[in-house]
């Protein structure tokens, strides 16, 4: 993956827009679902709990599909990247621990995988407007930048590939 330069008035603006046909079509397609199992199979003691929960379950079951679908839509492109960064820097988070030690010790691997999560963690909290966290990322990139230093490695972002993390 590759960090892009997004319009965070153009993202927070169509993220807004998914959340809300989320939430409806989640609500009304739940509620018709399960409406629909009730009329079909009516229970003499009232409780239709278990119409609900299905009625819940197929709508996000539904919801997802159609979200996956919809990624590639021109429309869906801002939202579409951040949902793939957050996955990205969440691999990299996982590895967190080894990765610092490895780059600790020299490895070029381990600091270009650690520039990319800070220069992609930074875009997002920016985006999300989250910068209360900066100064601990801040923090970070100045311990990464001083290893760089040391070790006299140079770091190009483009380079990164999410399977160079299956050797931490």
């Amino acid at each position: 993956m590759q960090l892009i330069k997004i319009d965070k008035t153009l993202y927070r603006s169509r993220l807004n827009r998914v959340i809300v046909a989320c939430i409806a079509i989640l609500a009304i397609s739940s509620l018709a679902i399960s409406q629909t199992l009730i009329l079909i199979f009516p229970s003499q003691t009232g409780s239709h709990f278990h119409w609900n929960l299905l009625g819940v379950v197929v709508s996000a079951i539904g919801l997802v599909m159609t979200l996956i679908k919809l990624k590639t839509h021109p429309k869906m492109r801002e939202v579409a990247y951040v949902w793939d960064l957050k996955q990205a820097l969440n691999l990299i988070y996982r590895k967190n621990r080894k990765l610092v030690a490895a780059a600790k010790l020299g490895n070029p691997d381990a600091m270009l995988a650690l520039q990319f999560s800070y220069e992609g963690s930074r875009q997002l909290w920016q985006l999300d407007d989250n910068t209360i966290t900066m100064s601990s990322l801040n923090e970070a990139q100045a311990q990464l930048d001083e290893w760089v230093r040391e070790y006299n490695v140079q770091l190009d972002i483009t380079n990164y590939h999410s399977a160079s993390l299956k050797a931490f």
